[in-house]
């Protein structure tokens, strides 16, 4: 799966790099590389209109919502793994324990994660990364950064994930078939989860590039002060942007 994103991703690269993405002018300095990113925009929701979106709706309207339910928990715990190992990086130790419950308690009376039974005991779910991690680490973001099928990240947050692969259990299964079907199939129900915040997008006639690159901001702004960014570090948006922003927030607060 790494290997052939890489390979994707350099040929993207490399085909728009013609595009001269070192003479646009951005309004937003943290966007140095707008053309090149504007460029992986493109191809992203063109890859993802004529494929990814519909299988997402077709998976969103036929699959079971118990069954959707249950596959959003089982990856969930999974990724529990990876926020329990950023917890301990970031010296967050007591968050670490109560991870470590939520682990041990979703995996066992939970049957493997089907079933968040650890949310009900007052263990919350958390969202640690090593982009996080290294934020705590005082790494700054670096420029924003779009990438082919992965979508909005920062350089910060591009070495983070590449990172965070390398514990990530499901890019561990040694069976490739096994590895791709459970890689495809957390894929679409990630998708899923974003279908209506799209949506309400498209609606809003707001730029869907700039809207994503600031949404993204203010998430993983929030993601690295838990919640309690500093004011001075807040974008003021219009009232409509905050509107937008607040339901892809709640989309993501599901996601892994």
């Amino acid at each position: 799966m790494i290997k052939l994103i890489c390979k994707l991703s350099l040929l993207c690269v490399l085909l728009t790099l013609g595009t001269g993405c070192a003479t646009v002018k951005t309004p937003d300095e943290r966007d140095p590389w707008e053309s090149f990113n504007r460029a992986m925009y493109e191809f992203n929701d063109a890859f993802d209109r004529a494929l990814f979106r519909p299988v997402a709706q077709a998976y969103k309207d036929y699959v079971p919502g118990f069954v959707q339910h249950g596959v959003t928990n089982v990856f969930s715990n999974v990724d529990d793994i990876v926020v329990f190992i950023n917890d301990i990086l970031q010296f967050k130790f007591e968050q670490a324990a109560m991870d470590f419950a939520r682990l041990i308690v979703n995996s066992t009376i939970g049957v493997f994660g089907l079933f968040d039974v650890a949310t009900r005991l007052g263990l919350p779910k958390h969202n640690e990364d090593f982009g996080q991690t290294l934020a705590k680490w005082g790494v700054g973001d670096g420029p924003y950064l779009v990438l082919p099928f992965l979508g909005p990240k920062n350089v910060r947050d591009t070495v983070g994930m590449a990172a965070d692969w390398q514990i990530d259990p499901v890019l561990q299964v040694t069976d490739d078939n096994a590895r791709w079907g459970l890689i495809l199939l957390r894929a679409i129900d990630t998708r899923a989860e974003f279908l209506e915040a799209t949506k309400t997008m498209e609606k809003s006639g707001i730029d869907p590039y700039v809207f994503m690159r600031d949404a993204y901001f203010q998430y993983r702004l929030n993601r690295i002060y838990d919640g309690n960014p500093p004011r001075e570090k807040i974008k003021e948006s219009t009232k409509e942007e905050q509107l937008l922003e607040q339901d892809l927030e709640k989309e993501l607060q599901g996601a892994p």
